[in-house]
């Protein structure tokens, strides 16, 4: 989702101990239990309501009347409550995480949407220089396809947490109103556009301050349609990526060993690339890579199943995908998922695999890559 609001529906990161585990429990709870509490003050939530509209008449010119009808309307859910106070129960290990996005079913997904919108991923890739396995990669892990793209009323889930959830009402209350704003500019009905809980939209899963800054009429029908225009979608999240900085050609991620010699500390797993290509070389990882020693990259450390790590070198490429969502674990499942995809439609069509880039899983032939990885980690 992009800039989207904190989602627990699968959490990244390792284990948290029992007794943070129980701290987290606890404090969850707590909150879930005020959020609700709050829920119930209908004259809190009438109150934050018509501050809302006062603003919404003020600055941005609505129709009194129309916008109190509009969102007297709009139903407080607990189930959405709920949802974005559920406490931490459990963190994803990596290998299980990858499980639920790089799998048969969804490749297989992956390769009939590929076949059957190919002229417009194609297209679109090619203008926005943004490689068409990851515009396909972010559709089918966020919404596997556009199959499920969220089943409450946007004006439900923002008004219920603008108005009745405390700790998130300011951001909320922002999207609720540039969900206002859009849909008097798309020529919308409020009422009725579903998304997540958190009020994230379409097949790409935009929340409405994303869809007013980076949504596209890739078509140019006069619409942005986020929903069903497969155009309008590509085009959306290919601008998303080049306007964080999508580098085309550029690879993403290169998979990684460490030598015996290895002395670096281990991965924070962030996204601040403060190492090169040449010094994580020289620390000991062993990779190949088309980047050149100067490169700013970052290693990553993620858990395989039996216990131990798989090592993993991440580029520019590799934080703008986390623009989406910032996990590394998110950005290397949509690596993945593209890449198999990519390789299972050039299979499916008998053509050479797509692509602005070569498969991160495969090193590139030694003619083509920059030694300096390789030569540092060995010598």
């Amino acid at each position: 989702m992009t800039g989207r609001a904190p989602s627990t529906a699968v959490t990244t990161g390792a284990m948290p101990g029992r007794k943070l585990l129980r701290r987290l429990l606890a404090a969850g709870a707590a909150l879930a239990f005020c959020a609700l509490a709050h829920a119930d003050d209908r004259a809190s939530i009438a109150k934050a309501r018509g501050a809302f509209i006062d603003k919404m008449v003020v600055e941005h010119g609505f129709d009194r009347a129309a916008l109190t009808a509009t969102l007297s309307s709009a139903k407080i859910d607990r189930d959405i409550l709920e949802a974005i106070a559920r406490p931490v129960e459990r963190v994803l290990p990596w290998y299980e995480y990858r499980a639920i996005f790089v799998n048969d079913a969804r490749i297989a997904t992956g390769v009939r949407f590929w076949a059957e919108h190919a002229a417009t991923i194609q297209s679109v890739a090619e203008r926005y220089g943004v490689a068409p396995e990851i515009l396909v990669a972010i559709v089918g892990v966020e919404t596997y396809f556009g199959q499920r793209t969220g089943r409450y009323r946007v004006i439900d889930s923002l008004a219920t947490l603008a108005f009745a959830y405390p700790p998130r009402a300011r951001f909320f209350a922002g999207e609720l109103e540039s969900f206002l704003l859009l849909t008097r500019e798309e020529g919308l009905d409020p009422t009725v556009p579903l998304g997540s809980y958190a009020g994230a939209m379409g097949a790409g899963q935009f929340i409405p301050s994303s869809f007013r800054t980076y949504a596209v009429d890739d078509d140019a029908d006069g619409k942005r349609d986020i929903w069903k225009d497969w155009a309008d979608v590509l085009g959306s999240v290919a601008n998303y990526l080049k306007q964080s900085g999508w580098k085309t050609g550029e690879p993403v991620v290169d998979p990684a060993t460490r030598s015996a010699e290895w002395k670096g500390q281990e991965p924070s797993n962030g996204f601040d690339l403060r190492d090169t290509v040449g010094s994580l070389a020289e620390l000991g990882y062993v990779f190949t890579t088309t980047q050149p020693g100067d490169a700013p990259a970052a290693a990553y450390a993620l858990e395989k199943a039996g216990g131990g790590s798989e090592f993993w070198i991440g580029y520019h490429n590799f934080r703008v995908i986390a623009r989406y969502n910032r996990s590394p674990k998110y950005a290397l499942a949509a690596h993945q998922l593209g890449e198999a995809v990519r390789m299972g439609y050039a299979a499916a069509t008998g053509t050479s695999a797509p692509g602005a880039a070569p498969a991160a899983n495969a090193p590139a032939s030694a003619a083509s890559a920059a030694p300096v990885a390789a030569r540092g980690a060995s010598e």
